[in-house]
């Protein structure tokens, strides 16, 4: 895969994203991606989009000031 900022090659990894939630926020951590070796920009597929929305829309309703889930646990 090719990086969308720079063009240069990806690599397949993991990371940890935070959300705002209004009333809380929102760690998810171990999220698959592809990050970038020159720029370090990170990549998601569609599909870990679509769970990523999955993950935020179930979790707004339990939000407490601060929730963790793990990618591959949730949703």
């Amino acid at each position: 895969m090719k990086c969308i900022r720079c063009g240069h090659e990806t690599y397949a990894s993991t990371t940890t994203e935070a959300v705002e939630l209004g009333s809380g926020v929102l760690v998810i951590r171990n999220i698959p991606c592809h990050k970038c070796h020159t720029c370090n920009e990170i990549h998601f597929t569609g599909d870990v989009v679509k769970r990523l929305e999955k993950i935020i829309a179930e979790t707004k309703e339990h939000i407490q000031e601060l929730s963790v889930v793990n990618y591959a646990g949730a949703a």
